[in-house]
């Protein structure tokens, strides 16, 4: 009888190894015309990050904007922030992809507003059909990292494979071009540099 255990035990053992390996793909090859980067920045930080994965991966740039902007200054977005993202409000947005179908890899950027991802990228998240896509997201914080940032994306993305995120700090973005490609290199198989 303790055989028969010990070998069900071995045998449930790599069963669910397998689904666990299932559930983390690993590296993902990207092709340029087939990458999607799309991201919300307040204050350019998200921006610079994206455009560094831009330059890495040879995708194209998608800047998520709200139709109504946000207050420029710093406490009065984080009041709106704050409000909008207690309600689960979601802002309608200024622009659209035209044509989603053909990105195969979606990188979703955001600052870290309120321990989650700004109301714009729920917006954007929530207005296409993301199945069988890979998302993988990535956050500039001030010191905040992912905390539910990754969370609520995937919540948000159920029915994709999404990626490890990647989080760097607003402060030393414009220092962080190799943190950005060690990440990236964690994540996908990168295109060869011409």
């Amino acid at each position: 009888m303790r055989k028969g255990m010990m070998v069900l035990a071995a045998l449930l053992g790599v069963t669910f190894g397998c689904f666990a390996q299932e559930s983390n793909p690993g590296k993902k090859a990207i092709e340029p015309g087939k990458v999607l980067i799309a991201y919300y920045s307040w204050s350019g930080n998200t921006k610079y990050a994206a455009e560094t994965i831009q330059k890495l991966t040879g995708g194209t740039l998608f800047e998520i904007k709200p139709v109504t902007p946000y207050p420029k200054d710093f406490k009065e977005c984080v009041n709106q922030s704050r409000k909008e993202i207690r309600a689960k409000f979601k802002p309608e947005l200024a622009d659209k992809v035209d044509d989603i179908a053909k990105y195969d890899v979606i990188f979703v950027g955001t600052p870290n507003w309120i321990g989650t991802m700004a109301p714009p990228v729920a917006s954007f998240l929530s207005a296409y059909d993301l199945k069988g896509k890979t998302v993988i997201p990535f956050v500039t914080h001030g010191r905040g990292g992912l905390q539910k940032c990754e969370k609520d994306i995937r919540i948000l993305c159920e029915k994709s494979t999404v990626l490890k995120a990647g989080a760097f700090q607003g402060s030393t973005i414009k220092q962080s071009d190799a943190k950005i490609e060690e990440w990236l290199k964690s994540v996908v198989i990168l295109p060869a540099k011409k």
